[in-house]
């Protein structure tokens, strides 16, 4: 668990970290580099899940070894799919991370979302929903090993 006091945002107890995986944490179905050594880190304080529709088919061979849940989802209703997803977990003990329009109700929901822009892009209704936006997914998992980071960035 995360736990972190942030003054004029909120006190987030973070028990889970969901990630969307192509555009997010990998390009065209290969995991990014620096993604899996960040991983192993975050994995000591917080459940990591991976969900996505695996467009590219390869999400479970890049993520072997990682301590990761993977599930893939249908590729009909997903931003419906990754909301109940988070809702299951008690969105707010969940930081959530994507660049996709089917994660940006996932990320408004979450107690801290994380929208990233990279060569994929992001989808607006995306960032707009974020409570963060960043330019890479290494940038993202940085925030969550240096907790004052994101205290800097939040705070009010």
């Amino acid at each position: 668990m995360m736990s972190l006091r942030i003054p004029g945002f909120a006190d987030l107890r973070l028990e889970h970290l969901v990630l969307d995986f192509n555009g997010t944490i990998a390009e065209d179905g290969v995991l990014l580099p620096g993604v899996a050594p960040l991983l192993a880190v975050i994995a000591k304080t917080l459940a990591i899940h991976v969900i996505t529709a695996d467009t590219f088919g390869h999400a479970a061979e890049q993520l072997v070894g990682a301590r990761v849940r993977l599930t893939i989802l249908p590729a009909e209703e997903q931003a419906e799919a990754k909301l109940n997803y988070i809702r299951e977990l008690k969105a707010d003990h969940v930081v959530a991370v994507g660049n996709g329009r089917n994660d940006r109700k996932m990320l408004e929901a979450a107690a801290l979302g994380i929208a990233v822009i990279q060569r994929e892009g992001s989808a607006f209704a995306t960032a707009a929903a974020a409570d963060i936006v960043v330019t890479s997914v290494v940038d993202a998992l940085e925030l969550l090993c240096h907790h004052q980071r994101l205290v800097a960035t939040l705070r009010s």
